[in-house]
Parts: structure tokens; C-alpha cells; sequence
């Protein structure tokens, strides 16, 4: 993917964030899910945030936040892509989201990496923390999910 300006990848992120939010208010709509309605919800919420932060980015937003090392449980790094389809398996739907989550956080990593502003640099560090938090909620979810099952 090749962007020539700072808009191009900010629009591009914006759309990305808005794709996601629009992802887990889906789930958290439907009923197959309802022991998980409020963290789909949340996190629909979170990546709305995650938007408005890109939106609204200044640098004196970033100060409140502290970047973290998030752990890689990598549960779902080497699985292949799936697409979303209503009523696919639950365990099915944590590994698309987790997916999901980790395509998110490479991308903001790499755009951390490869930019040279320093604000620039803390808020896709900021972003890449986040999803990387999502990715954890997830696979531990779905780790969880997996035991009960008897994997």
C-alpha cells in the first residue's frame, strides 16, 4: 500500500477505524452473541475513538497516554484469513476479529516505524498499543473459549 501525503494515510485510517467500529457494533447486534454483546460494543466504541483520535489528532492529545509492551499470545497469527458470514461459529468469529486486530496493529506499527515525526510516531504507537490490546482480549477469549471446548 503506498500513500504520497500524511491526509492519504490519515483518511485511509480514518475509513479503517470506521470499518472496524461498524465490524463490532454488527456482533454486538447480534443474539448469538449476547454473553459477549457489551465487549463487542466496546470495542465498537473503542475504535470509534480511535477515529475521532485520528480526526481530531494534536499532539497535546497524546500526552495522557503511556505506551506499554502488550503481550503476543499469537493464537491466531498463523491461522488463514476468513470473511465474516451471520451465523458462522463464535470461535470463528473471535479468530476474524482477532485477525482483524492484528492486520491493525501492523499497520499502525509500520507506519510508527516509517514516519519521522515524533507526533506522528506516539500516535501510531498509541494506536498499535490499543489494537494489540484488542488482540489479546480476543485470543485470550478465544483460548478460553478453545478449553471449555476441550482443545
Amino acid at each position: 500500500m503506498h500513500f504520497d501525503t500524511f491526509k492519504e494515510i490519515m483518511d485511509y485510517a480514518v475509513e479503517k477505524e470506521r470499518e472496524a467500529a461498524e465490524f463490532y457494533d454488527e456482533l454486538s447486534r447480534h443474539g448469538q452473541f449476547s454473553n459477549v454483546k457489551d465487549l463487542f460494543s466496546g470495542f465498537a466504541k473503542e475504535e470509534k475513538r480511535h477515529q475521532s483520535m485520528l480526526q481530531d489528532f494534536t499532539k497535546e492529545n497524546l500526552e495522557y497516554y503511556k505506551i506499554e509492551k502488550i503481550p503476543n499470545l499469537k493464537r491466531t497469527d498463523y491461522l488463514v484469513d476468513i470473511t465474516y458470514e451471520p451465523g458462522m461459529p463464535y470461535s470463528d468469529i473471535l479468530i476474524l476479529a482477532a485477525k482483524r486486530e492484528e492486520k491493525a496493529l501492523k499497520f499502525y506499527s509500520d507506519l510508527s516505524e516509517n514516519t519521522h515525526k515524533q507526533e506522528h510516531k506516539a500516535l501510531f504507537r498509541i494506536l498499535a498499543q490499543e489494537e494489540a490490546q484488542h488482540k489479546l482480549r480476543l485470543e485470550t477469549m478465544l483460548d478460553d473459549h478453545m478449553a471449555e471446548m476441550g482443545d
